[in-house]
């Protein structure tokens, strides 16, 4: 996993920027509000995700750690993708997003494109409950890093074993909930495998 780059901002466009890292120039898409954080930059470092999929590895980046949490947020719901949650993050905020959400203001995330009023609904449903646990600090503990990152690789080891992502979802939270952030990777999946 690729957490942030820094480096020389060789080339920016609303879409994507091109990070040189020692030599190596890395594209990364971002989001309209990202652009506008860092267009007057030269030196850059910037949070950045990796997407695999099987045809592509797309690297995402974000001018801010609450920006990056909320794109794992988004993209941990049934039904989005990485480039509709990169729509959502151009068209809101990370704190706009987060009210929309704890208000149910289906509204304002139908406004984005390509988010319909089920989708809209199921955002509303499935993040309402991680919003409130957040608070309203946009900074990103260190604790709430671990357990997130421990989250989606055991969510990646169970979709690589054959695991529906709905059901992995499910049984990895069930055992977070149990055991907290104190449980190793390889005793997660274990325990979710037995639930799933």
């Amino acid at each position: 996993m690729i957490a942030y780059l820094r480096g020389k901002l060789v080339h920016k466009e609303p879409t994507h920027i091109i990070v040189d890292v020692g030599g190596v120039g890395y594209q990364a898409s971002i989001s309209f509000n990202t652009f506008s954080e860092i267009k007057d930059k030269e030196e850059i470092r910037i949070a950045t995700h990796l997407v695999v999929r099987e045809d592509a590895h797309i690297l995402f980046a974000f001018a801010t750690e609450a920006e990056k949490t909320m794109f794992m947020n988004l993209i941990s719901v049934n039904g989005v993708g990485p480039n509709t949650a990169m729509m959502v993050l151009s068209s809101l905020t990370s704190s706009e997003l987060r009210s929309a959400i704890l208000r149910d203001d289906t509204a304002t995330l139908q406004a984005v494109k390509g988010i319909g009023g089920k989708t809209a609904q199921r955002l509303v449903l499935e993040l309402k409950d991680k919003m409130k646990k957040t608070g309203g600090d946009e900074s990103l503990t260190l604790t709430g890093i671990v357990s997130n990152t421990l989250r989606n690789e055991a969510l990646t080891a169970l979709m690589t074993l054959g695991i529906v992502r709905a059901a992995a979802e499910k049984s990895i939270d069930t055992v977070l909930k149990k055991s907290g952030n104190t449980i190793s990777l390889e005793d997660l999946v274990k325990q979710a495998l037995k639930n799933a």
